[in-house]
């Protein structure tokens, strides 16, 4: 319970931001770092979607599976692994993402050469260190 008032508060404290992460390869365990990147993007005031390979909710957060229309996506923070990411690029660039985040483990010559070709940022970084150090990016919505 003092963990979800914690969230709340941190939620609280910092306004939404004006931008849509999809964390892509979003799983239920609480022990992963997708699950954990979910629970951060919200805590940190990002509008937050998660795609993963079963159904669930982390916090607040529906975790969708397939391929579903998410709208006004700025960012991907990936955690699908090089081997399983062919059969997500259409997906992705269905998003017209402005940036991918290919987190530790992520890295892909031939993805990050297909967004450079669609005009897409890629970012070998992970998304927990990226917010931890208030580097992730993004406009703030004024209140």
């Amino acid at each position: 319970m003092l963990l979800q008032a914690n969230r709340l508060h941190n939620f609280v404290e910092n306004p939404l931001i004006d931008m849509k992460v999809l964390v892509l390869g979003a799983s239920l365990k609480s022990d992963r770092y997708s699950y954990k990147a979910v629970e951060r993007l919200r805590a940190a005031g990002y509008e937050t979607a998660a795609v993963g390979m079963q159904t669930g909710a982390i916090g607040d957060v529906e975790v969708l599976t397939g391929r579903p229309e998410v709208p006004d996506v700025d960012t991907i923070s990936l955690y699908v692994g090089q081997a399983h990411q062919p059969e997500w690029y259409d997906y992705i660039f269905s998003l017209k993402p402005r940036r991918i985040i290919m987190n530790p483990g992520t890295e892909n010559p031939e993805l990050m050469q297909m967004a450079a070709e669609r005009g897409v940022e890629t970012e070998m970084a992970c998304t927990l260190v990226l917010l931890a150090t208030h580097q992730f990016g993004g406009p703030e919505k004024t209140v």
